[in-house]
């Protein structure tokens, strides 16, 4: 990826309570492209409607997210930071891309065909899901979209819309490139598997100290004895105790895995001690924003009206080119 300034666009469901796993997969990384490039951050509302919420719970959860990221370290001084809903012009795009699309290319998209074949009754917004995807992208022409590899193919349906517009009306949308860090972790969970809130093996970042501890306690581990050598890149707990600890940290657990005579429950130990320390700063700032609920709203209201302004500049831009007034 270059290191050239980029102009990035990332949108982050409100799917329920921040754990590890959605840290280090995206939400680190996310905060780390704040310094060297120009951001838009959405929490798409939106496209949480394709699960039907309950609305009260829908409002609690996008909260929630807004609350978790400032508390993890995004700035919303560097970073457009915003509600999808709060920019509808993302809605028309939406329309007008999707007069270009032929059916057949959304009816390829994977994630429409695995929902369906797992039995969930679609919608029309499931079906129209990268329409609005593409729409969210090419609205404030980010030319860079940190995707994983599962929606990659989501990232290319957004590039042939793109070019098929511009090729009909004229130069007019960014043609955006894919951002896949190949290095991105798989987080196990407390079961092994990875870690994710329908296995119910999350690690949560602001959970209770005592909650917390018990469930770092319950990491499934071998049936290794205490005396005997253990394999660390083999092991749950180390590999978790590697996303948050130094490299001479890494080393000295490393080294007590390959010597023997240690038990798990020393290593569990350790990373809870590792874990409560790491994001330490993050639930001490959390339970400030928390006593500012006004400071919530204001930076989403902030964000919004930045991202329409340059929504508002596309879509006159496109209005005009497809013959709108």
């Amino acid at each position: 990826m270059s290191t050239a300034s980029k102009r990035i666009l990332s949108g982050v469901q409100p799917s329920g309570t921040l754990h590890i796993g959605n840290y280090f997969g995206m939400m680190k990384p996310a905060l780390e492209m704040q310094q060297p490039h120009t951001c838009f951050y959405f929490i798409a509302d939106y496209h949480a409607l394709t699960q039907i919420p309950e609305p009260q719970q829908l409002r609690d959860r996008v909260h929630s997210v807004a609350v978790d990221f400032l508390a993890c370290g995004l700035d919303p001084a560097k970073t457009v930071f915003f509600r999808q809903s709060d920019v509808p012009q993302v809605q028309e795009l939406t329309w007008i891309l999707g007069c270009l699309m032929p059916m057949g290319l959304l009816e390829r998209c994977h994630s429409f065909k695995d929902k369906t074949a797992r039995g969930i009754a679609p919608n029309v917004g499931l079906f129209n899901y990268p329409a609005l995807m593409a729409a969210d992208i090419l609205l404030y022409k980010a030319n860079g979209v940190p995707v994983g590899k599962d929606q990659k193919q989501h990232l290319e349906v957004t590039r042939d819309i793109a070019i098929r517009f511009n090729n009909q009306y004229g130069d007019i949308l960014t043609v955006p490139e894919p951002m896949i860090r190949e290095e991105v972790a798989v987080v196990p969970g407390t079961d092994g598997q990875k870690m994710s809130k329908s296995y119910g093996n999350t690690i949560e970042i602001f959970g209770t100290e005592k909650g917390m501890r018990k469930k770092i306690m319950r990491i499934v581990t071998d049936s290794t004895p205490v005396e005997s050598p253990k394999d660390p890149s083999a092991c749950n707990l180390f590999a978790l105790y590697k996303l948050m600890a130094t490299p001479e940290e890494i080393e000295t657990l490393r080294g007590m895995y390959l010597a023997g005579g240690m038990g798990y429950g020393t290593a569990k130990q350790m990373l809870f001690e590792k874990y409560w320390d790491y994001f330490r700063a993050a639930r001490e700032r959390r339970e400030e924003i928390l006593k500012n609920p006004d400071y919530i709203e204001q930076v989403l209201q902030d964000g919004a009206a930045r991202a329409r302004a340059v929504a508002d500049a596309t879509l006159r831009e496109v209005r005009r080119a497809v013959g709108l007034r």
